[in-house]
């Protein structure tokens, strides 16, 4: 580690360079965007603005001790936050959100995108630096290269992806020290650091590592006298990491989604000349579904890393098992078990191919080699070999199918052209010219690289706008305040309560402003309280990925504790009324919502009880009786559409293309009833992109069908009346779905069966990561909440540990027994005790041996 610092200063400047060329190269393609600090278009593009500037927010509460780092209560019934910082937050540069405020969260995504990107280079400078005998220049164009490579600049909106570049130079470089000089502090920090940072692309880049240094042994035989220096050294890394991962790999046990089936053995939509169409200046497909992998790293270090296998000064050992190293990367592009493999046997949702920046970073050290054994002798050679290149790239574009590799143009090919055949002069010229004048071509060269790689990130940023678009500013703050304003209004109130917001910016704004929702969006969460809100009428389809809590019925607001709903219009919802308003926004609140927990017996665990709303109700409320009715629409009228029926389902169509196109009906109401439009629309392809506008007692509303529930609001009526309906269709030329029906809920015995409900409710009072209270019970009864069930939970019932039990597989419930209890419920995520004890028993394993070793030597 003395090395080390004696390297960065002695060579300060460069080492400097290195972090700001990046960052001011970056800042440049961001700022011609439109991006930069408090600009009016933000870097929040794709899950960067529905998830992680959500979670920066929730992660800044953690961190000023206001919510827990173990739960967090704002998404879908709340969930486990030390996972979903697992795997979202928790990079060393993520402590940055605490100088932010909230509503300032994309500057603060800004900055550590930036910080992270200059860390990349610093770290890949230090790793060439001490493991390659070439210039400090070639190591500062190197870094430039591999910090901007196309990988890391169309996949930044994912920034919490890019502390994997950061650590893997420093991981090979720490391997290095192992192999060559028994040291293994640099490897046990950066793998520890890896794997804290991010479980998922560390797997990657882990079995990536474990490759590199079977490959080392091959090449040099003696290596495998330190091997086991290095297993011993990387296992107690993992270890240390155990207190994130072991609670991460319960949780995913838990709620991850199943393995993708290996049913073929090539990966579909990919083409045979994907990887050299990629490796054009500025070519961006998509980060979408069938896109080609990102492996564009600059042309230098292609041309460098090629000429690897042509040059004289590698050994024919070293060739053979490089290339075996990277036929192995290209056979996992195409065959589809090695994709699944890589991506931990779970095929991926969009950013696909999310292993190849190793591609990238395989050209890098190779052309690193063949400049550190570089002679004027191989000039020739090389010459020929990227000429060769050359006349490959340009051939090859003229035979590409244009249907797959439309995104090619001669931009792209005139780009490449030029950059190489400069590149080329200044390879000669530094042959040829005396030492003085290799720092004017050395400086030319950086210049040169700079400029490439900038317009390289100047396309992939054009190219994440096509894709997803960076939001304005205006979409993520213009509401924050009027949201903000109302949300602590509710949180006046000291019982706990969910909110509903109808208008969110996202659907994971619960995070954000810091109340206890029923929406979410994300890759960690519980898909078990999911599953059984999606079967109870809350939206939340195939791998539970989202949740929607609109167009659900008073029943399920009203058991889930939906006290206050925020919306822009009036829910038109039985028994809630408006208290407060802030700007474009209302906030409604009801007297029918159920507290936290309520009482009730074990009958609650027969699913025939309790297999619908209505027996669910029936069943807390001890009643009998019928609450909703299904009736028909009448007087259907169309408006440019046709309709056709098939069985139980109906087709809505246009007749007149590009416009949209309209139902009309007229709906009867009893006195004392909710009315809902009953309308299910799949979420499939024909269903996607289509909007319905429902126009209900002049008041209009519209939703995208596809992520919704089916019950849209019609309003309540105490006196018998006939209503018309109009619902118009837009974004598709098609609809399908049952056919639609009228859902009546009598509110008189709604509030009547709500009431009894609420006298045997159950007061909890929640403070982060534990939730208590008292409870009276005149006889053996079961406590039945809304909180989503997880094994994290711990039960002390009067100071006695206490079993609890899942309802329907997704709530958490607990018996008691008669009398006056204290309840006391307390979570931290399962395994992380043991995962700590396992992480402080590898630090103290390896702080031992180094003193053993230590001691030994000086023996």
């Amino acid at each position: 580690m003395k090395r080390i610092q004696t390297t960065i200063r002695k060579g300060i400047g460069p080492f400097l360079l290195s972090i700001i060329l990046p960052i001011i190269i970056l800042g440049i393609v961001y700022y011609r965007q439109g991006i930069y600090l408090g600009s009016e278009t933000t870097l929040l593009a794709s899950d960067a603005y529905a998830q992680l500037a959500n979670f920066y927010a929730a992660y800044r509460d953690a961190l000023i001790g206001k919510e827990s780092f173990f739960y967090s209560w704002s998404g879908a019934l709340g969930g486990n936050f030390w996972s979903l910082s697992a795997y979202y937050l928790n990079s060393l540069f993520t402590f940055i959100v605490i100088f932010f405020s909230k509503i300032t969260m994309p500057d603060a995504f800004y900055v550590i995108t930036l910080l992270k990107f200059g860390a990349i280079g610093g770290s890949f400078y230090l790793y060439a630096q001490h493991n390659y005998a070439v210039k400090k220049w070639i190591s500062v164009s190197v870094s430039l290269c591999y910090t901007l490579m196309s990988f890391s600049v169309a996949y930044s909106p994912i920034n919490m992806w890019l502390d994997a570049l950061l650590y893997l130079p420093l991981i090979i470089w720490g391997i290095n020290r192992i192999l060559q000089n028994r040291k293994p502090w640099l490897l046990f920090s950066s793998y520890t650091l890896l794997f804290l940072s991010n479980y998922y692309i560390g797997f990657i880049v882990g079995v990536f590592t474990v490759l590199y240094v079977l490959l080392q042994i091959v090449i040099f035989p003696s290596y495998k006298n330190t091997f086991f220096l290095y297993l011993r050294t990387a296992i107690l890394a993992g270890g240390t990491a155990m207190v994130v991962i072991l609670p991460s790999i319960i949780d995913l046990r838990a709620n991850g989604e199943t393995l993708s089936p290996v049913n073929q053995f090539f990966t579909p939509d990919t083409g045979g000349w994907d990887l050299i169409a990629k490796q054009f200046v500025g070519a961006y497909d998509t980060a979408k579904f069938e896109s080609a992998p990102f492996v564009f790293v600059g042309l230098i270090p292609l041309l460098f890393g090629l000429f690897f296998f042509f040059s004289r000064q590698i050994s024919f050992r070293k060739k053979i098992s490089n290339c075996f190293l990277g036929l192995f990367l290209i056979g996992s592009v195409y065959i589809y078990p090695l994709n699944l493999f890589w991506h931990g046997l779970h095929f991926p949702n969009m950013f696909l191919f999310r292993f190849s920046f190793l591609f990238s970073f395989l050209l890098c050290i190779w052309a690193l080699q063949v400049i550190e054994t570089w002679k004027s002798t191989d000039l020739s050679s090389f010459l020929n070999v990227s000429i060769g290149t050359l006349v490959l790239f340009c051939g090859s574009y003229f035979i590409l199918n244009p249907k797959r590799y439309g995104y090619l143009s001669g931009k792209n090919v005139l780009w490449t052209a030029v950059f190489l055949f400069l590149y080329l002069f200044l390879i000669v010229c530094m042959n040829r010219v005396d030492q003085p004048k290799k720092k004017i071509v050395a400086f030319v060269f950086v210049l040169c690289i700079g400029s490439e790689m900038g317009i390289n990130a100047t396309q992939m940023i054009k190219g994440v706008e096509k894709d997803w678009g960076y939001p304005s500013l205006e979409a993520y703050s213009a509401s924050y305040d009027d949201i903000q304003t109302l949300v602590s209004e509710v949180e006046k109130r000291p019982a706990f309560h969910r909110i509903l917001n109808e208008q969110p910016i996202t659907l994971n704004e619960s995070y954000n402003f810091g109340y206890s929702g029923l929406t979410q969006f994300s890759s960690v969460r519980n898909r078990s309280s999911l599953l059984y809100l999606n079967q109870m009428g809350y939206r939340s389809e195939g791998t539970n990925l989202s949740i929607e809590g609109l167009n659900n019925t008073l029943i399920m607001n009203s058991f889930m504790g939906v006290e206050s709903i925020i919306g822009k219009n009036d829910p038109l919802l039985f028994g809630y009324e408006k208290k407060a308003e802030s700007g474009a926004y209302q906030l409604y609140r009801t007297p029918y919502s159920l507290p936290l927990g309520v009482l009730t017996d074990d009958g609650i665990y027969n699913a025939t009880n309790v297999s619908n709303q209505t027996k669910l109700w029936n069943y807390l409320s001890q009643t009998t009786g019928e609450y909703v009715q299904v009736t028909s629409l009448e007087n259907e009228k169309l408006t440019n559409g046709m309709k056709t029926e098939q069985g139980k389902s109906v087709v809505y169509s246009q007749t007149q293309p590009g416009d949209a196109f309209s139902m009309e009906w007229e709906v009867s109401v009893p006195k004392n009833t909710q009315a809902y439009l009953s309308m299910y629309s799949a979420d499939n392809a024909m269903m996607k992109n289509a909007k319905a506008t429902v126009t209900v007692q002049g008041q209009t509303e519209t939703y995208d069908m596809a992520k919704i529930g089916q019950y849209y609001s019609l309003g309540h009526y105490e006196e018998a009346t006939t209503i018309p309906v109009k619902v118009s269709i837009s974004g598709t030329s098609v609809v399908q779905f049952p056919t639609p029906t009228v859902l009546l809920l009598n509110t008189e015995r709604f509030a009547n069966a709500t009431k009894e409900i609420q006298k045997k409710g159950v007061d909890l009072d929640v403070k982060k990561n534990r939730v208590s209270g008292t409870v009276t019970a005149d006889k053996e009864s079961v406590v039945l909440t809304t909180i989503a069930y997880d094994s994290g939970w711990t039960l002390r019932l009067d100071g006695e540990k206490k079993p609890l039990q899942a309802f329907e597989n997704g709530l958490l419930s607990f018996s008691i027994p008669k009398g006056h209890h204290q309840i006391e419920l307390l979570y931290y995520p399962s395994g992380l005790f043991l995962g700590l004890g396992l992480s402080i028993g590898s630090i103290c394993l390896f702080l031992t041996e180094r003193i053993w070793m230590k001691r030994k030597r000086e023996k």
